[in-house]
């Protein structure tokens, strides 16, 4: 009733062939916040969608990248963090690799040849529009470069150009999507506001700054950054504060003396 789902989308996204019995199909979904990016691998029941592995691009801070969580470069990242996670969750990390040496040609693990098939699943934008070089895609090519198999083309890659006429063939320029992928254009913009407005640069770009990140230090933070994720893709979960809670009817007393109002289950 929110109108926050494509139900017919949906419905052929979930679907599953009736031969293949209780097979699970995987979907990754893919959705940017105001500050971040979250990429999840997920399947539908009848109860709801049961999530299987998930990464946020705020946990890029732990690989190095202080800040632009939501950028290209960082649903990249993000793409490549819950593909690597998920594989070593299956015991498939060490069978599919991936592609560790990024060029930003188009790659597909099922064209590789293998004993084991890839761990299959398949792309969920929600109500996002899906335009050529959109973020989205940044997720996707991360989490198949990561090893995932996901059936995709590349027209909607950084870099494509269709044809102009009929007959002619498409371009890809493999060298502006690898530019994407490695920040580039955030290096390019920080030069250009640092000659320009260098008040507004320091506030644009204060984290960067605080990190000792410069424009020529972009690019080594995203190769550095895809290297430790494949090194140690775990989640770390957050220290528990210790607080408990006592209930009296509604009234929840917390030990740090702290209260609220919670209604008891029916």
């Amino acid at each position: 009733r929110e109108g926050k789902t494509d139900y017919r989308a949906r419905r052929k996204m979930v679907r599953q062939d009736k031969n293949k019995f209780n097979n699970k199909k995987y979907r990754m979904v893919v959705r940017f916040t105001n500050r971040k990016c979250v990429c999840q691998i997920m399947y539908a029941t009848i109860r709801g969608d049961m999530v299987v592995a998930q990464a946020s691009s705020a946990e890029l801070e732990k690989y190095g990248i202080p800040a632009g969580h939501k950028n290209y470069a960082a649903a990249y990242c993000t793409g490549l963090l819950v593909a690597r996670r998920v594989l070593k969750r299956f015991g498939l990390d060490e069978s599919f690799k991936g592609k560790e040496e990024l060029d930003g040609e188009d790659y597909h693990v099922e064209d590789e040849e293998g004993d084991q098939r890839p761990f299959k699943c398949i792309l969920d934008v929600g109500l996002q529009t899906t335009a050529t070089g959109h973020r989205m895609w940044g997720a996707l090519k991360g989490a198949v470069d990561g090893g995932l198999h996901i059936p995709h083309t590349n027209k909607k890659f950084p870099g494509y150009k269709a044809p102009e006429e009929k007959g002619q063939d498409a371009e890809y320029d493999a060298e502006a999507h690898k530019d994407k992928i490695f920040g580039v254009h955030v290096k390019e913009y920080m030069e250009m506001l640092a000659e320009e407005d260098p008040t507004k640069y320091e506030a644009h770009f204060s984290k960067y700054i605080e990190a000792d990140i410069d424009a020529d230090k972009i690019e080594d933070m995203y190769t550095e950054a895809h290297s430790k994720i494949r090194e140690e893709p775990d989640h770390e979960p957050a220290e528990k504060k210790g607080i408990t809670h006592t209930r009296e009817d509604e009234q929840m007393t917390s030990s740090d003396g702290t209260t609220h109002v919670r209604s008891a289950k029916l």
